[in-house]
């Protein structure tokens, strides 16, 4: 399986701000681990069973991640890269993903650690129509300790997990995008005990 991290932290570059919400006020983050029941709001996870269980299990109260933002689609837009897969569409989703402790939260090296440690992981899987893409970004943590120190925001970084499963039907490529979601999770959680146990970062 296709996986690899690269970083992003460019003063031009997209970065995600925490809590968010749409100019309209349709889209706005959800705190799924303090309510898990919230995720029933969420438009993205409605119709879509696997991408609700992976929301679910991230933002468990023992967990040391959650989730800020997601989102899924399905595309015949093939790059160059993709074209290896051999496959005339592809869905494709990401998540937002942070750390739970605010000292992890503003760890590059924490950030690095998660992505190259679950990438090792991927690799291990065999061959499968699917990549895990993992982007390290800068997030700025809107949060009453920061307010309270005269600050507008604390300084941080966030991972953006891009998973795409490829077929040429939609239905086809959903399959494999929801394998490639579950071993994502299952990595995730392997990495994340190795943090319980003290051999994370």
């Amino acid at each position: 399986m296709q996986a690899d991290y690269s970083v992003e932290l460019g003063a031009d570059d997209p970065a995600l701000e925490l809590p968010w919400q749409s100019e309209d006020g349709s889209l706005r983050y959800f705190d799924l681990r303090s309510q898990p029941e919230l995720v029933l709001n969420i438009t993205e996870a409605q119709n879509n069973p696997d991408l609700t269980a992976f929301l679910t299990r991230m933002n468990a109260a023992d967990f040391p991640l959650q989730t800020a933002k997601c989102d899924t689609w399905f595309s015949q837009d093939i790059t160059p890269e993709e074209e290896i897969f051999g496959a005339h569409g592809k869905f494709a989703g990401y998540i937002d993903l942070i750390f739970v402790a605010g000292s992890s939260r503003i760890s590059f090296e924490h950030h690095e650690w998660l992505c190259r440690t679950v990438c090792e992981l991927l690799r291990r899987v065999p061959e499968m129509s699917g990549s895990v893409e993992f982007v390290i970004r800068r997030c700025y943590y809107h949060q009453k300790e920061a307010m309270q120190a005269g600050e507008e925001h604390t300084s941080g970084f966030c991972v953006t997990a891009c998973v795409t499963g490829f077929e040429d039907s939609e239905d086809e490529a959903r399959k494999h995008w929801t394998i490639a979601l579950t071993l994502l999770q299952n990595a995730l959680i392997q990495a994340c005990h190795g943090i319980g146990s003290g051999k994370g970062p």
